[in-house]
């Protein structure tokens, strides 16, 4: 899949903020839409190598940009020098008309729509995806962005954006390009498992298919969690639910994507939750439903060095941790000295945020 870029709109701009522009460039923009003028040259003394100016006026520009489909312009100006072409869609024809530029060789094509814009979209993208010009989508926010990241599956190639805020246009590209930050698993030792009657216990429906190796990271302390795997693991007595983590008891935490933790009762339709695998590396879904329901549960306790974590479960086959080799074992199945995969974050917290406080949780 293509690199997703993000493209800042500076026209109509009577003075360059220098600073944002060097913020966006430290982030990873490499492409601006100016006019040719000294804002350009600006841009590109404070970018350095690898800026690209794309511009609707002058000679000087590193695409050359029109409004509009016009094949007598196109066919001009792709003899000298790669083209765009900016294209609002208010109808079907539009549409074709973008079609028409990528076939006719436009470099790029900037897409902007103010009512249909999904549908339009995914037809483009349908469209164009296995050729060499780049789709892009003028967006006002990161969630668009992130609506055009996604649609279709494989998304636009790229969007663009009015130069504003640095932390907005900084929003912006991060969405377009999720860390997949691995976090770091350490083996602790179980020291005691012991059966403790009944609890409500929470299960999270995500709307991702998850893989088998991957889960999510449940405890008892706020600062320390257990790798609990997803039920993707199919048995002859029951069908594997693979959206599905059965994850602990309504009191426990979870870390959440954007690495606060919330309490498993406080977790509904539409959070992000934190997907990690057994190598550590992390991904985003979206909780479709928490299901709570009262089972018999399972107190389990380990250590990584001197420090003890537990933490709750059903006591069911079908709920399982990870090994420190990287396999999925059956909560029934644990024994003492075993060795599961946790996480350690280090901070306390004070409501799902990391503090630099002393917190005694047992």
């Amino acid at each position: 899949m293509k690199q997703k870029e993000v493209c800042v709109d500076v026209t109509g701009l009577s003075r360059l903020d220098e600073e944002v522009v060097r913020c966006v460039v430290g982030i990873g923009v490499k492409k601006f839409i100016s006019p040719d003028t000294a804002i350009s040259k600006n841009i590109k003394e404070i970018g350095g190598e690898g800026v690209e100016i794309w511009s609707f006026e002058g000679e000087n520009t590193d695409l050359k940009l029109i409004e509009g489909f016009d094949l007598d312009k196109i066919e001009a100006i792709k003899q000298d020098q790669p083209i765009g072409v900016r294209i609002n869609i208010t109808s079907k024809a539009d549409e074709e008309n973008v079609v028409k530029a990528a076939k006719k060789g436009a470099s790029v094509v900037i897409v902007s729509a103010t009512d249909w814009k999904v549908i339009p979209v995914e037809n483009l993208i349908a469209e164009l995806h296995k050729t060499n010009t780049g789709l892009f989508f003028a967006v006002k926010d990161a969630q668009e962005a992130k609506l055009m990241a996604e649609t279709l599956e494989l998304g636009v190639d790229g969007v663009v954006t009015k130069l504003s805020e640095k932390e907005d246009i900084e929003e912006i590209f991060n969405v377009l390009h999720p860390s997949g930050e691995r976090l770091e698993l350490t083996p602790a030792r179980i020291v005691e498992i012991k059966q403790v009657g009944s609890g409500d216990r929470s299960c999270i429906d995500t709307c991702s298919l998850l893989r088998i190796g991957e889960g999510m990271l449940i405890g008892s302390q706020s600062a320390a969690f257990f790798l609990v795997h997803s039920e993707t693991i199919e048995t002859e007595f029951v069908a594997s639910r693979p959206f599905r983590v059965n994850a602990g008891p309504v009191h426990a935490y979870i870390l959440m994507a954007d690495r606060k933790t919330k309490y498993l009762s406080e977790i509904g339709s539409g959070d992000e939750v934190l997907v990690v695998d057994a190598g550590g590396t992390t991904r985003i879904a979206i909780v479709g439903r928490s299901k709570i329901e009262k089972r018999p549960l399972l107190l389990i306790k380990a250590k990584v060095g001197g420090f003890e974590m537990s933490t709750l479960c059903q006591n069911a086959e079908t709920i399982r941790l990870v090994t420190k080799d990287k396999e999925p074992i059956a909560v029934t199945e644990l024994k003492e000295g075993d060795e599961v995969l946790v996480h350690l974050a280090g901070n306390a917290r004070h409501f799902g945020m990391a503090v630099e406080e002393t917190i005694i949780e047992k």
